[in-house]
């Protein structure tokens, strides 16, 4: 009797403890405002909420801060290792590039970097002339520049155009007339290296900020270049360490075959710890670039780099900039790491002209 009684009144006590538990749950989910700290909440607080937010910082769009547009893929070099090929002759109509500027503009984009290809083989350099001068004089960016092998530009492009122009970047990979040549950096009996000391004149005679890009590779990598690069003394040396891209300088669709130039990440870092004391000196790994760069092709689609190749979103003049930017593969960490954010318009610096 007593053991029925006993069993009876634990029977009762659970079911009374069981609607005691429902009822505190329920009250736990409506003092979630309140971000309880009770200890067996952290269950709740751990899940749902955080994978909600970590969805939401993977949808959300980058900004386009800094952009390369490489508005064509004709060149009149044939680097070895080029990873932007004349795999097309296309070049958008100079209003509908102005139209996806002005786009990125209003996206968020501060800096515009004009390569290609060689950006001054377009209508003799009046094409990117008048792109430059439409980004600073009518869409205000803060910087605007130019990449280019400098073999077309001319004075008179300075006299016209200079004043909108904040960096002009050389690429020069090495001093040695002989290695350009094997490099494919050569045309003709004109000097690659005599050329590059004219336009870094004429950038301080009108104010533009002078840059060296350099892609070290099998030909350069025992090169000494600190007295070349000192005497140029330009506002950034950057060093690229040679890269393959499926389709582009590598594999069986591409036009270039670049294995041959490819270096080691020990040999890379070798030549930047023989240049450590070049000041201006900004090296750029394979890791580092691959995934930092927001790269818009001819059509101004961006290019997503990640997987070893050039696979490209949608176009922004079709789809806007923020649903064609999220196909674009852009680490924005990666892109503060490796230093892409500077002092990068000419009115900021203090350069001795």
């Amino acid at each position: 009797m007593h053991l029925d009684m006993l069993g009876r009144l634990l029977s009762v006590g659970r079911a009374v403890l069981a609607a005691l538990q429902g009822q505190l749950g329920a009250l736990c989910w409506s003092l979630t405002p309140l971000s309880l700290s009770l200890p067996f909440l952290g269950w709740w607080r751990d899940s749902a909420p955080r994978r909600e937010r970590e969805q939401e910082w993977d949808d959300a769009s980058p900004t386009p801060m800094s952009v390369n547009y490489h508005f064509t893929r004709q060149c009149n070099y044939k680097c070895g290792f080029c990873f932007h090929t004349a795999k097309t002759s296309f070049v958008l109509p100079l209003e509908e590039a102005k139209r996806g500027l002005a786009m990125l503009k209003e996206a968020g984009m501060e800096k515009i970097n004009f390569s290609g290809g060689e950006p001054f083989l377009q209508d003799r350099g009046e094409f990117i002339g008048k792109l430059v001068q439409f980004c600073k004089q009518e869409l205000e960016l803060p910087s605007v520049s130019i990449v280019s092998n400098g073999s077309l530009i001319r004075e008179r492009w300075f006299k016209k155009y200079g004043e909108y122009l904040d960096i002009l970047a050389i690429s020069c990979d090495s001093f040695n007339e002989d290695v350009n040549v094997l490099i494919g950096r050569g045309q003709g009996k004109k000097n690659h290296v005599e050329n590059l000391h004219k336009l870094r004149q004429w950038c301080r005679e009108y104010a533009v900020a002078f840059k060296i890009n350099s892609v070290i590779n099998r030909f350069n990598v025992e090169e000494d270049m600190i007295e070349q690069i000192k005497a140029l003394n330009p506002l950034r040396w950057k060093v690229f360490q040679c890269l393959l891209i499926e389709g582009e300088n590598t594999g069986e669709d591409a036009l270039r075959e670049a294995e041959k130039f490819v270096i080691s990440d020990e040999d890379f870092e070798q030549f930047l710890d023989r240049h450590k004391d070049v000041s201006c000196l900004v090296p750029e790994s394979n890791e580092k670039m691959r995934d930092s760069y927001l790269i818009l092709d001819e059509y101004m689609r961006f290019l997503n780099c990640r997987n070893g190749r050039k696979e490209p979103s949608k176009s922004i003049l079709d789809v806007g900039v923020e649903a064609a930017i999220k196909f674009s593969g852009f680490d924005e960490k990666m892109f503060l790491k490796r230093g892409g954010k500077y002092v990068w318009s000419k009115a900021d610096m203090k350069l001795d002209w």
